[in-house]
Formats: C-alpha cells, sequence, structure tokens
C-alpha cells in the first residue's frame, strides 16, 4: 500500500501483477513474509522485499515515509496502524529484534477512509513507551480493535488491564504462551479480570522447544481455565505440528491420544 502510494504520487499507474503483461511493466514488485512460500514464479528483474527474500531488506525512504494507499484493496473494511516498531525481547524463534530493532514508539499511518475496523499491528503494544498515549487515540477513533500480534502478559498490570478495558474489540483478544517453563496461568488470571475469558484466545508455539507432552500440557491447561488455545507450529511440514494444530484450532470433538492414532503417527 505504501508503494502503491508513493508511486501513484509520482503520476504513476499501478495495478496488481499479471504474468500476462510481465514485459509491459517498467517495475515490479515482490514481497514475501515466509521463506517457505513458493517462488517459482519470481524473476530477476522482480525487486523483492520482505523477511521471506531477506531478513534485512527495506523499503527506501521516500516510500517508508508514505501514507497506505486502501484503494488498492476496494473491500477492505480494516485499517492496520502500528504505534511501536521491534521488540525489547530476544526470543530465539523470532526475527524481530534483528529485523526492527528494539522497540520504540512510531506516528501511526492514515485510516482506511472505508474502515470499520482497526487492526493493531505492533509486535508488543503494552511495551510502547508510549502505550497509554495509544489508548487515548484509539479511545478517540471510538472504532472496535484488534491487537493482531497480542499484548505480552508477562508484563500486564492493573494499570494496563484498566486502559485496555476502556476499548472495543471486534475479535479474540490475542496474547501468547510460548515457554511451557514459564508458568502464564496466573498471568492470564490476571488479565481475565478485565478481559472476558470468551474473547481471550492463547497463542502457543509448538515445535521450537517445547516436547509433546508440554504441547498437550499447555493446550489443557489454558482450555480448562477457561481460555482458547491457538496452536503456532514452527515447522508446517513437520508431520506431528501439523496434526497437532489440526486437532486443537479446529476443535476435533476428541482426545489428541484418539485423534494422533489415526493421524500422524500412522503416516510415519
Amino acid at each position: 500500500m505504501q508503494i502503491a502510494r508513493f508511486h501513484k504520487d509520482r503520476g504513476d499507474s499501478v495495478e496488481w501483477y499479471s504474468p500476462l503483461y510481465h514485459k509491459e511493466y517498467e517495475k515490479i514488485y515482490c514481497s514475501s513474509l515466509f521463506t517457505f512460500t513458493n517462488k517459482k514464479f519470481v524473476t530477476l528483474n522482480m525487486t523483492c522485499g520482505g523477511t521471506g527474500f531477506n531478513i534485512l531488506s527495506k523499503l527506501p525512504e521516500e516510500i517508508e515515509a508514505c501514507d497506505l494507499d486502501y484503494s488498492i484493496y476496494p473491500k477492505c473494511k480494516t485499517s492496520y496502524l502500528w504505534f511501536s516498531r521491534g521488540c525489547y525481547r530476544t526470543c530465539p524463534f523470532c526475527v524481530v529484534p534483528t529485523k526492527e530493532g528494539m522497540i520504540h514508539s512510531v506516528e501511526p499511518k492514515n485510516l482506511n477512509p472505508d474502515g470499520q475496523y482497526i487492526s493493531i499491528m505492533d509486535n508488543s503494544p503494552t511495551a510502547n513507551p508510549k502505550f497509554f498515549n495509544m489508548i487515548e487515540y484509539l479511545r478517540k477513533l471510538g472504532q472496535p480493535i484488534d491487537f493482531q500480534s497480542g499484548i505480552d502478559v508477562r508484563i500486564f498490570t492493573d494499570e494496563i488491564g484498566e486502559a485496555l478495558a476502556t476499548l472495543r474489540y471486534w475479535n479474540y483478544f490475542h496474547t501468547a504462551w510460548d515457554n511451557p517453563r514459564e508458568n502464564l496461568i496466573p498471568k492470564l488470571l490476571h488479565l481475565a479480570r478485565f478481559i472476558a475469558k470468551s474473547r481471550i484466545m492463547v497463542y502457543t508455539l509448538i515445535g521450537f522447544w517445547t516436547t509433546p507432552q508440554e504441547d498437550l500440557y499447555r493446550v489443557t491447561t489454558l482450555r480448562q481455565n477457561g481460555f482458547s488455545p491457538w496452536i503456532m507450529p514452527y515447522n508446517k511440514k513437520d508431520p506431528y505440528q501439523r496434526a497437532f494444530e489440526r486437532w486443537c484450532n479446529r476443535h476435533a470433538g476428541c482426545k489428541w491420544e484418539d485423534y494422533a492414532c489415526g493421524s500422524w503417527i500412522s503416516k510415519k
């Protein structure tokens, strides 16, 4: 959207790429979020960027400074806002500190003129030095919001909870429990004093530094306490991780032991 805005401001014609007109384009941009995404249609004359190509790649400063062109997504009803970039933690499975550095506040871009909802894209919104300024800004906008990447429940406080409780939410309220060696249930119960349990979804990393027993323990414990786990497999090609993700996220109506017997185990 920033690339489109930059070129339209220069008077260029902008459209979505079609291989049929490949030779007619003056410039082609290609982005990828994940390294595992199929890139067989990428050609040498494309300007490629994103973590899926190069973790250190960045937009030119003159494009990064542009607002977002929401018109290229005419059916989109969501505004995407960043109030901070980077992260203060150094989790070994995460590329954010390498890509964006330590957490620092940024000015949010423009709203979607047709927007009805807001997605906050910050990696750790509650660690933003200007967190309470962000809350006040969102309150004035008055639209339902969603913390897309979740909040860090490990630094949750009453003050943060009281601020979060003043906002309206249009989706699940996201947080995470990545390390089974940390007992986050007390913190999650603290959060539930301000946000209804039925709205809290907990991203749950598997396949990086956990055993299947630790994965099942977290899912079972979260459900027993009234929270909704959402499995995040580290390696989507691993049969066990794919099966466990399907079992949990698709709400299979059976125990994992029964599901596993007819799933990944039999396909090894």
